[in-house]
């Protein structure tokens, strides 16, 4: 993937055969399913470095699977196609060379059809390695959960890539036509306190986590205030209105110096018609629900926002320990792809929750955090190492998932991270204040 992979990885437990089995065909079968609806012209194209063409991420999650498993554990392993290795190898210096990044969208070879017959090949495979072996050999079980929470990752990247891709088209065409949305009207957030002090955060082991979740070690807290909820559209909108993106006051210095060298005004797929601004969503052009989470926002605008609000970015210490507090239902009850919404909702509970509301779904949450090991991390050796470790560096931490992710793939411990300026992702905030 790229740095919005969730870099990766492989601490699991056992898991029963069959566990694995449904895994694994579940998420082959939601990745085509995401693709089914598309032209191959849609699924050909790169609108940006950072984003990939549908048909490459059809390919890569196989070329996951083809590379780092049956490599190694196939009798008379041999490759679909030689020139696959190289072809759809994103980031792993460790197997080799790759084709450039910002150029996959002159990949017009193989075709979709290829792309979707190397899929099928590979998923026929590891289906009867599954059977052989999954019951007796560790390290493939622990890899095959890891191949799998990866193509969950790319899933999500599949529809913020094709979002990316369907608004630079003047036709602003839809990917699904579901609008309007329903909700209930958000007021000013509420403050939900924590007395803070010595806490624990990171993964204990018990379930599937990636390596940059751990180990899990002690932090202390001071005592803070988190929102009940996201900032909203309608919050942004004020923001913009009272001249936030005007005021350098506001603003860090890389990110006043981002503001005015690229002509920021709004979010990103804002535009003004008359009075009213509009935004380009997974079901087309439409005005903005004033009551739904602002996505679509990068660091540098998240910070400055919580400055003019008066407040701050929660670390995500803070973070996780509120998540942690709130009960599993949260996770239940969260806007994830499997939803099918595919933008975010505004509230389906009311204000009387005990803890922040909309924690997991709808919109990955900004903290102030910079993304770096945790005391006594260690990368993974060997090329699968590379999936997390070598990104610790010049990105923020993000919580929660969005509408976007699975929602089976997500927990409380899960590290997301971009760097300041990315805002193709459905990346959002949450307000944070210090008390005494």
């Amino acid at each position: 993937m790229n740095p919005t992979e969730q870099k990766h990885v492989i601490h699991s437990p056992r898991h029963e055969l069959h566990a694995l089995q449904d895994r694994f065909t579940a998420v082959r079968d939601v990745t085509e399913k995401l693709a089914a609806p598309l032209a191959p012209e849609d699924c050909n194209l790169q609108s940006m470095p950072d984003a990939s063409p549908i048909k490459w991420h059809l390919a890569h999650t196989s070329w996951f699977f083809e590379t780092f498993i049956l490599e190694r554990f196939e009798p008379a392993f041999k490759p679909f196609h030689p020139a696959f290795r190289v072809l759809f190898n994103s980031y792993y210096n460790g197997i080799g060379d790759k084709h450039p990044r910002h150029e996959r969208g002159l990949i017009s070879r193989p075709d979709l059809a290829m792309v979707i017959e190397y899929r099928h090949n590979i998923t026929r495979r590891i289906t009867n390695l599954i059977e052989a072996l999954a019951d007796s050999d560790k390290t493939f079980t622990e890899l095959m959960w890891l191949g799998c929470n990866h193509e969950e990752q790319h899933q999500e990247l599949i529809l913020t890539d094709l979002k990316h891709l369907l608004a630079k088209n003047p036709l602003k065409p839809a990917y699904q036509a579901r609008w309007p949305l329903t909700g209930v009207e958000v007021k000013k957030p509420r403050w939900h306190r924590h007395e803070g002090g010595l806490i624990e955060i990171g993964s204990t082991n018990n379930e599937f986590c990636f390596d940059n979740e751990t180990p899990r070690h002690r932090v202390f807290l001071e005592p803070f205030e988190l929102a009940s909820h996201p900032v909203t559209h309608g919050d942004f909108a004020d923001f913009i209105a009272d001249g936030g993106y005007r005021r350098p006051e506001l603003w860090l210095s890389l990110g006043w110096e981002w503001v005015n060298a690229n002509k920021i005004t709004a979010p990103l797929y804002w535009e003004k018609h008359n009075d009213d601004w509009t935004t380009f969503t997974l079901h087309g052009m439409v005005n903005i629900d004033a009551n739904t989470p602002i996505c679509h926002i990068s660091f540098f605008e998240a910070d400055a926002y919580a400055r003019w609000y008066g407040a701050r970015l929660p670390t995500e210490a803070e973070w996780e320990h509120a998540a942690t507090c709130a009960t599993e239902r949260a996770i239940i009850n969260g806007n994830f792809l499997d939803s099918h919404v595919l933008h975010p909702l505004s509230l389906r509970e009311t204000a009387s929750s005990n803890h922040p509301q909309q924690l997991f779904g709808d919109v990955w949450e900004w903290t102030s955090s910079a993304y770096l090991g945790y005391p006594g991390y260690q990368a993974e050796a060997g090329a699968v190492g590379e999936y997390n470790g070598k990104f610790m560096c010049n990105q923020f931490v993000l919580r929660g998932g969005s509408c976007a992710t699975p929602k089976q793939h997500i927990r409380a411990t899960y590290r997301n991270f971009f760097p300041p300026d990315a805002r193709w992702q459905f990346s959002g905030l949450r307000l944070a204040r210090s008390v005494a």
